[in-house]
């Protein structure tokens, strides 16, 4: 076995790439139920959803024109829909999730637009991951939000850069453009991931790199989770660009899965949507390829670099 704690040699993930009910928390969570009822009928062991799947990725921000002109009403507008549909910890949201958890025997991981109630006006871009026994085990913000990102999202803190102890290993998880910041990716390293999840709006060709580099420097499995957004789902009180509208997807998915060695295990899946049900059969293969390369022991050089992560909560 993998370790004395594993139970299971190998496992399945269910990769959810699905459209979200956009800026709709209510007829979201609706869907995200029956999507993982469906998966754990499939025998999931892992379910995964985009980044801030619930209730919707800002894709937007990159497209339409004047967003980031001051005081512009319809980006008011959509801002206080999107904070008004967004998930607070410890909400009846997050409860159904852990529920879902518990009854299945799963591991679901989640990316959310998140909301607290110290804050009164600040979004942020957020991975929760609830454990087999219903426990939300990890609760990560996104450090920096991503250029135009600036507008909707807030910065987050070090106290989700934490592996959480599942049935098939330590899983962890990091969103978007953490995987090009070098230091966040050994203080993942560093947790001693088997699966590791990266959220991304749609898995692109850089992200796809991105994702196949983490896995061969972690010498761990990538779970690469893209989205689907339609053109036709950009808010109506912001302007659709003339050069768009004759495309149908606006986030075009490309979820992927990539062993320890770099190599594919699912390719990237673009232009569809579905439930992607991928089975690792070989768990131990994360230690077979860290006879080579250990980012977090012979190739660490602990005697040269001295590596500290601040994991305080920021409230």
């Amino acid at each position: 076995m993998v370790s004395e704690e594993v139970k299971y040699k190998t496992m399945k993930i269910a990769i959810i790439q699905e459209r979200p009910i956009f800026y709709d928390l209510e007829k979201c969570l609706a869907k995200a139920i029956l999507l993982i009822e469906k998966a754990a009928l499939k025998g999931a062991n892992l379910i995964v959803f985009g980044e801030t799947w619930l209730s919707g990725y800002p894709a937007f921000l990159d497209y339409c024109p004047n967003i980031g002109v001051w005081d512009s009403k319809p980006m008011k507008k959509i801002f206080s829909r999107i904070y008004r549909n967004s998930v607070k910890v410890g909400s009846k949201t997050t409860e159904i999730l852990a529920a879902l958890a518990k009854k299945h025997d799963v591991v679901i991981v989640i990316g959310v637009n998140e909301i607290t109630e110290n804050s009164q006006g600040t979004i942020y871009n957020t991975i929760l991951t609830f454990n087999e026994k219903g426990e939300l085990a990890n609760h990560h913000r996104k450090l920096m939000p991503t250029f135009t990102e600036k507008l909707i999202h807030g910065i987050g803190d070090g106290n989700g850069l934490r592996s959480v102890e599942t049935n098939f290993g330590k899983l962890g998880s990091l969103i978007c453009w953490e995987h090009w910041m070098p230091l966040t990716r050994q203080a993942m390293h560093v947790q001693g991931e088997v699966i590791h999840i990266a959220l991304w709006p749609s898995v692109m060709e850089m992200h796809q790199l991105a994702s196949r580099h983490y896995a061969f420097e972690g010498r761990c499995f990538v779970v690469a989770v893209g989205q689907m957004m339609k053109v036709k789902d950009i808010p109506k009180t912001l302007k659709t660009p003339k050069k768009l509208r004759k495309q149908k997807w606006l986030l075009r998915g490309g979820s992927s899965v990539i062993a320890p060695n770099g190599d594919y295990i699912l390719k990237p899946q673009y232009d569809k949507s579905g439930i992607f049900m991928v089975e690792l059969e070989n768990l131990n293969q994360v230690y077979e390829e860290r006879m080579a390369l250990d980012v977090t022991g012979h190739y660490n050089r602990s005697d040269i670099f001295n590596f500290q992560i601040n994991t305080q909560r920021f409230k």
